[in-house]
């Protein structure tokens, strides 16, 4: 086996922990898909074109409240947004690729392929074959998210509600978040986070979620400028 294949399989196993929680997941999406409405064929092409779990169910949701499509839209592409920090992240390991490079990993530039690829870019560095590891999480991201989005369409009604299959995506972004706990800013933005997500839980739209995210964030940019500033005194 050649390098970029052993970097490729090393990203599928990398990746392989997280998708225990992304299966039942993309279950409840293909069923919650079918009961907002959606036909099974368009339901399964959002899983290929999107391929976001979490904007996916809120798309199903405005679908079945008959929300206008530039709502749609935007609420998509607001959901999103943190996928901008996954770029802007990444970007210095793959700004030597070629285009067509690029374009297929940020396509496959998610949750948990980021997670995996980023704590291995950040232990072993750049290196010539390293792209195929990103490639290898990704892919085995996709392949999962298809697969389970077409069983939860085909199987819709008869995935028994007493499944406690919607627990597994807490558990699975705990996962991704432990390995990379491993300074104070970090922890620091981690528990901000946390306590007012739990703090703002009854806010209406969500709004919680973004509060602790800006928290999060905020707090973690304090910490760490102040640790860069202690550095170079």
């Amino acid at each position: 086996m050649n390098q970029k294949m052993k970097s490729f399989w090393a990203g599928v196993r990398a990746e392989s922990p997280l998708l225990v929680g992304v299966f039942p997941f993309g279950l409840i999406y293909g069923a919650l898909a079918l009961s907002s409405g959606l036909a099974p064929f368009p339901a399964q092409m959002m899983s290929s074109i999107v391929f976001a779990g979490s904007s996916q169910f809120v798309a199903a949701q405005l679908i079945h409240d008959s929300a206008p499509g530039l709502v749609i839209v935007l609420t998509i592409a607001v959901v999103n947004m943190r996928h901008m920090l996954y770029s802007a992240s990444v970007a210095p390991y793959i700004e030597h690729l070629p285009t067509r490079w690029k374009a297929l990993l940020a396509y496959l530039l998610t949750d948990e392929a980021y997670a995996a690829t980023i704590i291995h870019y950040e232990e072993e560095g750049f290196t010539p074959t390293s792209h195929w590891f990103f490639l290898g999480a990704g892919a085995a991201l996709w392949t999962t998210w298809q697969v389970s989005s077409a069983l939860g369409i085909f199987m819709g009604a008869a995935i028994p509600a007493a499944w406690p299959l919607d627990f597994a995506l807490p558990l699975t972004f705990i996962a991704m978040v432990m390995p990379v706990l491993k300074d104070k800013p970090v922890v620091a933005a981690a528990l901000s986070a946390g306590m007012v997500a739990l703090l703002a839980y009854s806010l209406p739209f969500k709004l919680g979620l973004i509060l602790a995210a800006l928290v999060g964030i905020l707090t973690g940019t304090l910490l760490e400028n102040r640790k860069s500033t202690r550095g170079v005194l």
